[in-house]
C-alpha cells in the first residue's frame, strides 16, 4: 500500500501534535460502552440533511467511547463540535482530546483511501479523499 502524499496533509506537525496530545490524554477509566468504530461518511445514511442511519457495523466492539465521539469532526460541519460534545453530555476533556485524535487518524485514512482511488489502486476510493480533507481541516482547527 502506497503511504499518503505529505504535502496532501499540508501541517505534518500539527497532525502529529493533535495525535501527540490525544495519546497523552488520560485514558477512558469507565465501563466498556458499545461503539461502532468506524463512523465515516461512507457509514452513515443521511436524509435531507439529518442522520437518519448507520451502516457497516464491521469494526463493532466495547470500548472508549472516544472512537464514535471522533465522528463530531469527522461527520458534522464545522463549527458543530462543540455542541455535539454539550448535547453529549459525557464528554469531559480526555475523551474530546482522545476523539479528536482518533478523528484525525480516521482522516488520514480517508484521504488515503481518496489517494490510493486517483493512482488506481484496487479499493482506493476518490471520493473519499475531500471528505477526509474537511474532516482533517476541522480537526486541525479544534472545530
Amino acid at each position: 500500500m502506497q503511504a499518503i502524499d505529505p504535502d496532501a496533509v499540508g501541517d505534518v506537525p500539527a497532525v502529529r501534535a493533535v495525535w501527540a496530545d490525544a495519546v497523552a490524554a488520560p485514558e477512558w477509566e469507565g465501563p466498556s460502552v458499545w461503539v461502532h468504530g468506524d463512523l465515516h461518511p461512507a457509514n452513515v445514511v443521511v436524509s435531507d440533511g439529518t442522520l437518519s442511519g448507520v451502516i457497516d457495523f464491521g469494526a463493532l466492539f466495547a470500548g472508549d467511547p472516544a472512537w464514535d465521539l471522533g465522528a463530531a469532526w469527522v461527520l458534522l460541519p464545522a463549527g458543530a463540535a462543540a455542541r455535539f460534545f454539550d448535547a453529549y453530555g459525557h464528554a469531559d476533556e480526555a475523551a474530546i482530546r482522545r476523539a479528536r485524535g482518533l478523528a484525525a487518524m480516521k482522516s488520514l485514512f480517508l484521504m488515503l483511501m481518496g489517494q490510493n482511488g486517483d493512482r488506481g489502486i484496487p479499493g482506493g476510493k476518490p471520493n473519499w479523499g475531500p471528505a477526509g480533507r474537511a474532516a482533517l481541516d476541522r480537526v486541525l482547527k479544534g472545530v
